[in-house]
């Protein structure tokens, strides 16, 4: 599947800004099963200064700087991202990679090779996932037994989360402690997300966070509106013998192709789409809309393939 990405974000000042300093994670990551084919950012007012790079974690982050009035903020990003979900997996290796145990897996994190010593750093704490508490911790046992497989323990827990919390918008954000969304059974994917990978870590196994997006499929009969979706969240375990394995407890199910990575990170503070300093008075608001749908490639492919077949 070929997919067009559109990510609008539009910041309003009341007494306009007389300054803004900015880091965007936007760009989709390319990797086995997911290539970038076309990206393109554009930001009104024009930058002053503007780079890129890859962080820390391999995502690519732009950096830039206005340095002049302006009463709104716009950043546009546009993608162009082929998904192939099948060239993810890999036969012999995908069914003996589900069979470790959580014992097991626990004895190879000790290892010394590049992707186990990679993988630890995920165990750590980190800005918003730092109180293994004791209630994350009882949460998490009742999945993961020593003698069970980390897949299916990993997957029990999704579904747990899934069926356990509701999807409340608005009802956190991000400085909502994981301790409050525990306890009140609500929240929206980034918690969902990061409830996951604090129960995994509890365990001392590897969890990160991936942000990026899914399709959203609209009802039967009607045309899907521009702008309906938004920005999604899931987690990863690693799982030693096989790598990392995604996991969306939000819609219960594994992320296949109609899932677009953006970005890997510890918690959502490594890799919010946008964020930055500005300076100004008076109030500000922000609004946000997001596009994903086939391509029309695919479209052309699958009419050619009709006509060819009749």
């Amino acid at each position: 599947m070929i997919f067009d990405l559109w990510h609008k974000t539009k910041y309003s000042y009341e007494n306009g800004a007389s300054f803004c300093h900015n880091l965007t994670t936007l760009k989709p990551k390319t990797f086995k099963g997911q290539t970038v084919l076309e990206y393109s950012l554009e930001i009104t007012p024009t930058p002053t200064d503007i780079s890129e790079r890859l962080d820390f974690f391999g995502n690519t982050v732009t950096r830039f700087s206005i340095q002049q009035n302006h009463d709104e903020l716009i950043v546009i990003a546009r993608s162009k991202v082929s998904r192939d979900y099948n060239l993810q997996i890999e036969g012999e290796n995908l069914i003996e990679g589900k069979k470790v145990t959580i014992e097991e897996a626990l004895k190879l994190l000790k290892g010394i090779q590049p992707d186990i010593i990679e993988a630890r750093q995920f165990v750590l704490g980190s800005p918003l996932i730092f109180d293994m508490s004791a209630v994350i911790k009882e949460y998490a046992l009742v999945s993961f037994k020593p003698e069970r497989s980390l897949y299916e323990a990993s997957y029990e827990l999704m579904q747990r989360i899934f069926t356990d919390f509701d999807f409340v918008s608005g009802f956190t954000n991000i400085a909502t402690p994981l301790k409050e969304v525990m306890k009140e059974k609500k929240g929206v994917c980034q918690d969902f997300a990061q409830i996951a990978i604090a129960c995994v870590r509890s365990m001392g196994l590897p969890a990160r966070y991936v942000s990026g997006y899914i399709e959203t499929l609209a009802p039967e009969g009607k045309e899907k509106l521009i702008g309906t979706d938004a920005s999604h969240a899931w987690f990863s375990v690693f799982i030693p013998t096989l790598g990392w394995v995604d996991f969306d407890p939000t819609n219960n199910q594994i992320p296949k192709n109609q899932h677009i990575v953006v970005a890997h990170g510890r918690d959502y503070y490594d890799v919010p789409p946008l964020k930055g300093v500005i300076y100004s008075t008076g109030k500000n608001t922000m609004d946000v809309s997001v596009d994903l749908r086939p391509a029309k490639t695919n479209l052309t492919q699958s009419q050619s393939q009709s006509q060819n077949q009749s």
